[in-house]
């Protein structure tokens, strides 16, 4: 592990010793907070980013400088569906958007708790089909996601499936929430040394986000699906999250019905470590394997 790693992790430890979050969710500071992380984390280039209407849902091209290509990534961004956006998502999208030399289409999807279950995932397949209408075709699109994104990139697949449209050429999870009820190993075994999730408050999200919603529902609990018929997919998490089992479980989950999954496990990584581009070596090696997964996945598309 990096000392980068290290100094980062004593940080966010230092942060919760002397500001606990305790037991109660804010959410106004939680996105706050999501907003702020800009100010600190950047992506390792310039991109241009554009905003658009993607069928009612707000949008925006996120695009290298000079780049000519028609490989798309969808992507979705984390928050416990009730935070975060296009913005608090630019030092990701963007070293996306670089490494894999792709196009990203980043979407503003309904949060809770003003829209609850299936709105995110409404949205997500609107921007979807979008995306086919006009500027891509399914060999052309990846989708991606973190945490909660993560879990609504599943989602989403899933959605594609029943609905018998096209689906992309591939899936990208990092640290994917595949699990609503929050019931995985990972939650107690590494409830001490995840800096970033409780449990208490995460459920808490989950509430706000189902409603009055099943939490075993397939299409807001992933883990919970038929799995048949999924794209390859690509999962990193990191080892001392506590949503490790969420990756592993769905993994052993996917295999076993024939999905090409490839689940990296990084070793003392912390939940969605990849947004750090400009500081861990950890998050640049994770995102340059993310874009070369990306590349191979459409590597017929110019």
């Amino acid at each position: 592990m990096s000392w980068q790693a290290v100094a980062l992790k004593t940080i966010f430890r230092a942060k919760g010793f002397f500001f606990p979050s305790g037991e109660e969710l804010d959410i106004p500071r939680e996105r706050a907070v999501l907003e702020g992380y800009t100010k600190v984390f950047k992506p390792p280039g310039n991109v241009g980013v554009t905003r658009l209407d993607a069928d009612g849902v707000p949008a925006a091209w996120i695009i290298p400088p000079g780049l000519e290509t028609k490989r798309t990534l969808l992507y979705l961004h984390g928050g416990g569906y009730n935070a975060g956006s296009i913005t608090s998502h630019l030092p990701l999208t963007g070293s996306l958007a670089l490494t894999a030399k792709a196009r990203v289409l980043a979407i503003d999807y309904r949060l809770a708790p003003e829209h609850a279950f299936p709105a995110a995932v409404e949205d997500a397949l609107a921007a979807y089909r979008w995306l086919l209408k006009g500027s891509a075709q399914a060999n052309q699109i990846v989708v991606a996601g973190d945490s909660a994104g993560g879990g609504l990139t599943l989602s989403l697949l899933l959605s594609l499936r029943e609905k018998g449209l096209p689906l992309p050429a591939a899936g990208v999870c990092l640290s994917p929430w595949t699990d609503l009820t929050c019931s995985g190993g990972s939650w107690e075994t590494n409830a001490t040394i995840d800096f970033m999730l409780k449990r208490v408050t995460t459920l808490k999200a989950a509430k706000l986000y189902l409603g009055d919603a099943d939490p075993r529902s397939p299409l807001a609990s992933p883990l919970f699906a038929d799995l048949a018929g999924l794209p390859p997919l690509l999962i990193q998490v990191g080892s001392e999250e506590v949503l490790l089992s969420d990756s592993t479980l769905f993994a052993d989950k996917a295999r076993l019905a024939d999905v090409d999954v490839a689940l990296e496990n990084w070793k003392g990584m912390q939940h969605v470590w990849q947004y750090s581009v400009n500081m861990l070596p950890e998050a640049r090696q994770a995102v340059n394997q993310i874009g070369e997964f990306i590349i191979q996945h459409t590597e017929s598309v110019p």
